[in-house]
């Protein structure tokens, strides 16, 4: 990723420095406060370059397991950056409303994610044909109202291991059902909010476009390079798997023409015993042809 410098100038030419008016701060984000300008908080954005490479650094981690970060940003400005930054690498978002127990009451909400994709099947696969147009219509207007609210978890089949909030005063929902789940939180922390409240904190203003949209970019990036690095190390397994597989073949090939050998050996070894060879104890005796015996030999002692 970039060095910190020039990270902490494209967060300053995006604004993320800018915090709220004095008046409005929570004095928790007093650590991460440079100074007051004309009535409003200045962010330093050397806690923000630490914090935000820290959280990147997680968010990989959780990514290279292969496990979910949700996407959470209901504000007006955040949704379409949000939105659009999780789906290139395939994250679950909540950019419309939050509903109340998406996260503690999951079960409930797969029944809706379920129903809204059998209805995306009925209307697309035919079977709404022989519905009436204004059924028809009712379930298009259904389909239409969950893929809002819903479209953004409809690939979840459980929880997720981590959160990533843009203003966490906004979404004090679902930080607080996160919370009781014992879900790792990451969140943009204006100067009005406390830090504490979320695992990760980024000191940043979240009001921005520019600043929500450099913040996002940085943690998809974190989670690309993590899943790129799952993928890769999937195909070392796979590449080590087959070599092992090739070996175990060739050592068992080998010892199986060691068997056959030492069989063949064996054999030839006993048919030289048999044959008086050199297996029979000593050089073979030679006969001499005078000295044979009758057939019958040995009648004379009688």
């Amino acid at each position: 990723m970039e060095n910190s410098t020039s990270l902490q100038q494209q967060l300053l030419e995006a604004g993320v420095h800018f915090g709220h008016l004095k008046k409005k701060w929570n004095p928790k984000m007093l650590p991460y406060i440079f100074a007051e300008k004309k009535g409003i908080h200045i962010i330093d954005l050397n806690k923000t370059v630490d914090h935000l490479q820290e959280s990147a650094a997680a968010i990989k981690q959780i990514a290279k397991s292969g496990k979910k970060i949700m996407f959470v940003a209901t504000k007006k400005q955040a949704k379409e950056i949000v939105s659009e930054c999780a789906k290139r690498v395939n994250m679950p978002y909540a950019t419309e409303r939050w509903l109340g127990g998406m996260l503690t009451n999951f079960n409930t909400v797969r029944k809706s994610v379920k129903k809204m994709q059998s209805i995306e099947k009925m209307l697309a696969d035919g079977s709404a044909e022989s519905l009436t147009k204004k059924e028809r219509l009712t379930l298009t207007r259904d389909k239409d109202k969950m893929e809002k609210v819903l479209g953004g978890i409809a690939q979840l089949g459980r929880l997720p291991a981590a959160l990533f909030l843009v203003d966490i005063g906004h979404e004090h929902i679902a930080l607080s059902e996160a919370k009781r789940l014992g879900i790792t939180t990451f969140g943009m922390v204006d100067t009005n909010c406390d830090p504490n409240k979320v695992d990760f904190a980024i000191p940043a203003n979240d009001d921005a476009t520019k600043s929500i949209a450099i913040i996002t970019n940085y943690i998809i990036a974190a989670i690309a390079e993590g899943l790129t690095e799952r993928q890769a190390s999937k195909d070392e397994e796979e590449s080590e798997d087959g070599n092992n597989e090739n070996e175990a073949k060739a050592r068992r090939l080998e010892a199986e023409a060691q068997a056959e050998a030492a069989r063949g050996g064996r054999r030839g070894g006993s048919g030289g015993n048999a044959a008086g060879g050199p297996g029979a104890g000593g050089p073979p005796k030679r006969r001499v042809p005078g000295n044979r015996r009758p057939a019958g030999g040995g009648g004379g002692s009688r």
